[in-house]
């Protein structure tokens, strides 16, 4: 059986690499590209989709929430996420919003098709240093951000990378309202009483580098 794959990355010399990777690869085939969430959620509407390689750092928008609304459109999709970040935060809060793999763009061809065929059968899959990272917070006990739910973990990443409440509500489909009370809440289950000690958490788990912590705005 043919695998159908879509892949959801931004970046288009990455789909066409991927694109030429997977289908020289017996028994898969791409049947779809997509570089923003919209263009996926198209392509899942017109059907004929596996599994979904989804990069979950996408340009203006968020790719965690969009792994939750793919599945609601497709909840026989399976999705398999394929990121730089190999933070945990980002590794817990993907597979709580549904993916059932995930692997980091470092990992050698043959360990994303191995991936790919496990996604296509419901059976979860982590790369070895993904798993790793897992571990470490697990043991350290330094994974405070595993207390958020998926969409509060964006909403935080995004307000921490200094998007307005504004922006943060269209990227999301959500009221400026439903933003703050995130805000709200997510402030409370982190124990931080101000916005300062939200950026200095979120720099601390890895969710902005410093530049872009500086460049908040409320």
């Amino acid at each position: 059986m043919t695998i159908r794959i879509l892949l959801l990355d931004d970046h288009a010399v990455v789909r066409s690499g991927y694109r030429r990777l997977l289908d020289a690869e017996p028994g898969f085939e791409v049947v779809a590209e997509a570089a923003t969430c919209d263009e996926a959620y198209a392509c899942l509407q017109r059907g004929g989709v596996d599994v979904a390689v989804v990069d979950i750092s996408l340009r203006g928008s968020s790719g965690i929430e969009a792994i939750r609304r793919m599945l609601a459109r497709a909840p026989e999709l399976r999705i398999l996420v394929l990121s730089m970040h190999d933070n945990p935060g980002y590794i817990t809060q993907a597979m709580r919003a549904g993916a059932v793999g995930y692997l980091t763009k470092s990992c050698e061809p043959a360990e994303m098709f191995d991936a790919i065929r496990a996604a296509a059968g419901g059976r979860r899959t982590l790369s070895p240093e993904v798993a790793q990272s897992l571990a470490t917070a697990a043991l350290d006990g330094e994974h405070g951000l595993s207390r958020l739910t998926p969409r509060e973990f964006e909403v935080l990443r995004m307000a921490a990378g200094g998007d307005s409440a504004a922006t943060i509500a269209r990227r999301m489909h959500l009221s400026q309202k439903t933003v703050l009370n995130h805000m709200s809440a997510i402030r409370q289950k982190l124990e931080a009483d101000n916005d300062f000690k939200l950026l200095r958490l979120a720099m601390c788990h890895g969710l902005v580098d410093l530049p872009a912590a500086f460049a908040y705005r409320g």
